[in-house]
């Protein structure tokens, strides 16, 4: 079992997820396999390591011995990668591609930490989510991020960092919007294909709001030109000047006092950033390093 240590890794994966299910969108794999994995381990070992239970897993004592072997082995293992990655020397330019949110606000901050790890040039291509993972089917990047799972065969998928939508303005707005609140401002939508007015539209739906109703005086598809639109708009308009938009994009303006933010009474709007590369590439030693290295960003 210790030469196939991805077993092992489903097993630290369930540990750290507490669920089955969590470890499967985390692994890019189903949940039976989850499951048959882990049956495997038993069954290698003659005992149980894990007991499920209501509110998640509960390791046996058999799987806290082996809970600390297989952290030994991945440490073991990640520092083995690394000292590979110099044996390999392969001069290249790793691509990166991303949709615009995590490519132009998130990502910057790690390109120099993932060149370093590496040891190569690090390019980094920004598009629509459908634009990133059809250049990934065609073997122009090597890793996409992308905010939508825009799901194709072939390629695997890994839940990356949380992210939230928000409404935001210029000017002060009341923290909770009620669904008639809506329609007191002037508003900048996105493009119909962009995944954010995809589901901003279905949770104005839940609220009974047809926002073709909206006063619009924009439909913009780069998130930094909202922002720079809604940042200097005339504060003395009368009508606020809002948007939706990913907090990652506007974390900065609105620590600094010059956005501000609010929700939609009784409603959440959550989605999941993917980490997506091709099955091709599964055992590619530097795709899994970037790979490794991104799922340890939980928090960006």
């Amino acid at each position: 079992m210790l030469k196939d240590f991805a077993k092992l890794q489903t097993f630290l994966m369930v540990i750290k997820e507490k669920s089955f299910s969590k470890a499967s969108a985390k692994l890019g794999i189903s949940q039976p396999a989850v499951t048959q994995q882990i049956k495997f381990i038993e069954d290698y070992l003659d005992t149980k390591i894990v007991e499920r239970k209501k509110n998640g897993i509960l390791l046996t004592k058999e799987g806290e011995d082996l809970y600390r072997i297989a952290l030994r082995l991945e440490k073991a293992i990640s520092n083995s990668e690394k000292e590979l990655l110099k044996i390999i020397k392969k001069e290249f330019t790793f691509v990166i591609g991303s949709s615009y949110a995590i490519g132009n606000y998130i990502l910057p901050n790690y390109l120099g930490e993932i060149k370093k790890r590496i040891d190569n040039e690090v390019y980094m291509q920004v598009g629509l989510s459908t634009e990133i993972i059809d250049l990934l089917e065609d073997k122009k990047i090597d890793v996409a991020l992308i905010e939508s799972p825009v799901f194709r065969e072939g390629i695997i998928y890994r839940e990356w960092v949380e992210d939230e939508l928000v409404v935001f303005s210029n000017q002060p707005i009341p923290k909770q919007l009620k669904a008639e609140d809506l329609f007191e401002f002037d508003w900048i939508c996105r493009v119909e294909n962009s995944h954010t007015r995809k589901l901003t539209s279905e949770v104005f739906e839940e609220m009974g709001v047809n926002c073709n109703n909206f006063n619009v005086i924009g439909i913009i598809g780069s998130p930094t030109a909202i922002k720079e639109s809604i940042l200097h708009a005339d504060k003395n308009s009368g009508r606020p000047l809002v948007s939706v938009m990913s907090r990652h994009v506007i974390k900065s303006e609105l620590e600094k006092g010059m956005l501000f933010e609010a929700r939609l009474k009784n409603y959440k709007i959550e989605r999941k950033f993917y980490i997506a590369y091709s099955k091709e590439k599964k055992h590619d030693a530097f795709v899994d390093n970037v790979v490794n290295y991104l799922l340890t960003l939980t928090k960006v």
